[in-house]
């Protein structure tokens, strides 16, 4: 997996902080990790070239975080730069996947860091580490963590609801909405506590099989569901997928007994995400100036629609330059390759189109 320009793509970008213009968070590591992966490492430098412009450097830190003392500075923002320090250390000084082990669960409650891209980042760190060790690699994780827990946002604690073992697309079409949808994620997630079919919702995590069987799932459903709700908010609802495939990617460097609670809180995000940005009406979409063909119809089955290929997918959100459109594409072929539905690359191809060029 072009390992040398991943690892050159991510010194490049070390030094640069994990959010600018105020909460925007810094998409290159996770695009350069996603294009390398489908085959596009010849374009990751010419895209940083364009993306590293609008980046900011890294914030210094105020004062030390201690190891024994971290429950204070989490989910400060005011203390990035401290965070990003001691995840420095932490990171290097034993095997990277006992560090995963030991904050994975503190972190994971605040899933929603920085609008589910603490999780994100953690995830594509993760993936490239399972395929090869590197210190760059290693320290991209370290920055991953060290943004997800300056963002930490816990979001309304979940209950049991009846959607066990149930179709994950029927449990995502059964998520409440939040009323105000005309603010961003942090408002929105705070009325989740006013929605009293939440906690059942999303207590209810579908699905059957293990873990990961069930987060792809969930992961599926997510990305098939931008086929059609997407319109609505075509970035952000690409983090209902994105979420739970980071989590899934992470999966296999945890110990097993991290396993159930990280469906339950990659569901969780999945629904959130869902509730937070899901229109009122679904419609049926249309590839625009795509060449790639229509969208069905709502009632129309994926048989009507001509087959896409899953690399001219990707291709076409390589092009946009994107990286929501890239991250989505990328989440989006690895979902069909599990389940082979047809309509999870027309949800890829649909949101590029959507987003647009970067």
């Amino acid at each position: 997996m072009g390992n040398d320009t991943l690892d050159e793509a991510l010194l490049r970008l070390h030094d640069t902080g994990p959010e600018f213009d105020g909460w925007l968070s810094n998409h290159a590591p996770m695009a350069a990790e996603a294009l390398i992966r489908n085959g596009h490492a010849g374009d990751v430098h010419h895209w940083i070239d364009d993306y590293l412009d609008r980046l900011e450097e890294a914030p210094r830190g105020i004062a030390p975080i201690d190891a024994g003392d971290w429950r204070e500075p989490l989910g400060d923002p005011g203390r990035t730069g401290d965070w990003l320090v001691f995840f420095d250390r932490e990171i290097r000084t034993g095997p990277w996947r006992d560090t995963l082990a030991t904050w994975w669960p503190r972190l994971l409650p605040g899933i929603a860091a920085g609008a589910t891209h603490g999780v994100i980042r953690v995830g594509h760190a993760v993936r490239s580490l399972l395929e090869q060790e590197t210190p760059a690699r290693v320290a991209e994780l370290g920055q991953g963590l060290a943004y997800w827990a300056a963002r930490w946002q816990p979001m309304t604690p979940a209950g049991q609801g009846p959607y066990r073992g149930a179709d994950p697309r029927s449990a995502l079409d059964a998520v409440p909405r939040v009323p105000d949808q005309r603010l961003g994620i942090r408002n929105r997630l705070a009325q989740l506590a006013e929605l009293a079919a939440w906690p059942e919702a999303a207590g209810a995590v579908p699905g059957a099989g293990s873990e990961a069987d069930r987060l792809r799932g969930i992961v599926a459903a997510a990305v098939g569901r931008h086929l059609r709700y997407g319109h609505g908010s075509p970035v952000m609802m690409v983090h209902a997928s994105t979420a739970p495939a980071a989590v899934l990617r992470a999966l296999p460097a945890l110990p097993v007994a991290l396993h159930g609670p990280s469906l339950a809180a990659g569901w969780a995000a999945a629904a959130a995400v869902t509730a937070a940005y899901s229109p009122a009406e679904p419609v049926p979409g249309r590839f625009a100036d795509s060449g790639l063909g229509p969208a069905p119809a709502p009632a129309a089955t994926s048989d009507a629609a001509p087959p896409l290929d899953p690399d001219e997918v990707f291709d076409h959100a390589a092009t946009s330059g994107d990286a929501h459109a890239i991250k989505f594409a990328d989440t989006a072929v690895e979902a069909w390759r599990f389940a082979g539905d047809p309509d999870l690359l027309r949800a890829a191809v649909h949101a590029t189109t959507l987003i647009g060029p970067a």
